[in-house]
């Protein structure tokens, strides 16, 4: 089977809408990660401004690419409204580094190896593919506004028009 169709066959995994745990209006977790060039990120880096987190799989794969270029190429519009991007995954800094200069992104990326974020936000879960059962990353997008509280979650998320999908939902 195709890279492709194994990637949408874990796309379309069916989640409980409430695996995350987290709901619209809770305060969003805190988090300290690194970013891809080895800086330490946090939330309170975000503070002044509303925030995207996009949490996905694997840097560098199909869907993945589509998800974090999508962003990218919109991220002026997002910038415009008062929003900050971060993309999250397990993978190293320097994955990340490489995956960002190929793909010429715009939007900063964090690593969180350690999954204490990604647990923080309940993406990080089982998962089946083919019979078999393994931990990883939910595709969700989360909206956190400038106080703290999550304002929209995407859960399930199909990457095609997604940023757009979130760029919409935050109105002119």
């Amino acid at each position: 089977m195709s890279k492709k169709m194994r990637e949408k066959s874990v796309e379309t995994l069916q989640t409980s809408p409430g695996l995350t745990g987290l709901r619209e209006g809770e305060m969003a977790p805190a988090f300290s990660i690194l970013s891809d060039d080895g800086r330490l990120l946090s939330n309170n880096d975000f503070a002044a401004a509303r925030l995207v987190i996009f949490f996905y799989p694997k840097a560098g794969t199909e869907g993945c690419t589509q998800e974090a270029v999508g962003f990218s190429q919109i991220a002026s519009d997002f910038a415009a409204r008062g929003v900050a991007i971060l993309g999250v995954s397990a993978d190293a800094p320097k994955a990340l580094q490489k995956f960002r200069e190929k793909h010429a992104l715009a939007i900063p990326l964090g690593c969180d190896e350690t999954h204490q974020m990604l647990e923080a936000y309940g993406v990080w879960a089982e998962k089946k593919m083919y019979g078999r059962t393994f931990m990883g990353i939910l595709r969700t997008t989360f909206l956190i506004e400038a106080d703290g509280r999550i304002s929209k979650i995407w859960r399930n998320v199909k990457v095609k028009d997604h940023a757009q999908a979130v760029l919409a939902a935050l109105g002119s």
